[in-house]
């Protein structure tokens, strides 16, 4: 199912590139699509059905006094936190999913471990949520389509990747042997639904269900392999990072998210970031809780648009750059690069030594390097 390897590398190619402005003056039509460039054509007759909205609580700590972890458990991959062997070793998902204002609030968002977040095109950025706990999930999204920086983070994870749709340069990174991935436009029915709440396309979600359907049906290995130790360092337990040289970081706005106008607010009584977007709490559908990250990541990254397109944005998320490490009221600068554009992305305090997160969430957003400057932490 590859593309031939020279098409794969003249995409591959453009991976350093130099910035070029982003006017701050977007209209954003109902998704900024475009179908001459392979995004979503017409809608298909997928089910339709309406989630009940239940959901599991994360599995609490599972820590004896001594501090060891009980028989069973392990440290999850994504958040450092105990979990069970069964779910800690199988492989996450990952899901593309809607953060236009149409599309808020999402569902099931809040049970990801990890949140990455990213410009698109028109000053919309886009969510990938990566979920290790989902088999109690009924309603996941809603899914929206790939961008190929994407691509990278989740191979990066050794994730299952879910997304509906693609614009056309991810194509050869989608039909390459290097991810598994569930597009909506080829398992529909098997797979999603839609739900009647929303006009499509922004009313296409998943469950626990098709999640496995899709796994099934393409084939995909369910487990890490044997030798996996995991992208993330994390703090032992009792002894939490807390960059002690680092500047007061008790509000973070990163900078070119122009639609949503996103930001976080530190609370000191529990250490963790606040999600705000469209000038309100940012919350899950599914049980009105109030998104947080125990950790954020501001990555900095190179870009153009593509020379064919006035809108679809080429960024460089393998060639490495700088950022910002925030955690517990505090933030230091920070470097990153991508030994293998296929593997784990690395992130690095001054001293060159690995960032330790702190057990919870983590939100990963990709910064436009223009747009460093605009970025607010205070």
């Amino acid at each position: 199912m590859c593309l031939p390897t020279v098409l794969i590398a003249m995409l591959l190619s453009g991976c350093q590139k130099e910035s070029s402005p982003l006017s701050q003056n977007v209209s954003i039509p109902e998704e900024t699509v475009s179908e001459s460039i392979g995004e979503e054509v017409g809608e298909s007759p997928i089910p339709t059905r309406i989630a009940e909205p239940t959901q599991v609580p994360l599995q609490a700590e599972n820590l004896e006094d001594s501090g060891k972890l009980q028989e069973g458990m392990m440290y999850s991959y994504l958040t450092g936190e105990p979990i069970s062997e069964e779910i800690g070793r199988r492989r996450p998902v990952a899901v593309m999913l809607n953060n236009i204002y149409d599309a808020c609030p999402q569902s099931g968002i809040s049970r990801a471990g990890i949140i990455y977040e990213a410009p698109v095109e028109g000053g919309i950025t886009r969510l990938m949520g990566v979920f290790e706990e989902y088999d109690n999930l009924t309603k996941i999204g809603s899914v929206r389509s790939c961008r190929e920086y994407f691509v990278y983070f989740d191979t990066g994870l050794d994730a299952i990747y879910f997304h509906y749709g693609q614009a056309a340069y991810a194509i050869p990174l989608l039909e390459s042997d290097q991810i598994d991935n569930v597009n909506g436009m080829e398992y529909s029915d098997e797979v999603y639904y839609r739900t009647t709440d929303r006009k499509a396309p922004h009313n296409a979600y998943l469950d626990a269900d098709g999640i496995r359907q899709g796994i099934a049906l393409c084939g995909y290995r369910q487990r890490y392999p044997e030798d996996y130790n995991g992208t993330f360092l994390f703090s032992e337990p009792g002894q939490p990072e807390l960059l002690e040289s680092g500047k007061t970081a008790n509000k973070v706005t990163p900078g070119g998210y122009f639609h949503n106008n996103a930001w976080f607010e530190y609370e000191e009584s529990t250490g963790i970031y606040l999600r705000y977007q469209f000038g309100e709490p940012q919350i899950d559908e599914m049980n009105q809780e109030q998104l947080f990250a125990k950790n954020l990541i501001l990555q900095y990254c190179s870009w153009s648009k593509y020379p064919d397109s006035d809108e679809y944005l080429d960024i460089d998320v393998c060639g490495g750059g700088s950022g910002v490490y925030v955690t517990n009221g505090k933030a230091i600068d920070i470097t990153w690069s991508k030994e293998d554009q296929w593997g784990a992305t690395s992130y690095f305090d001054s001293e060159g030594n690995s960032i330790v997160l702190n057990p919870g969430k983590t939100w990963i957003l990709i910064i436009l390097d223009s747009y460093a400057d605009s970025t607010r932490i205070e």
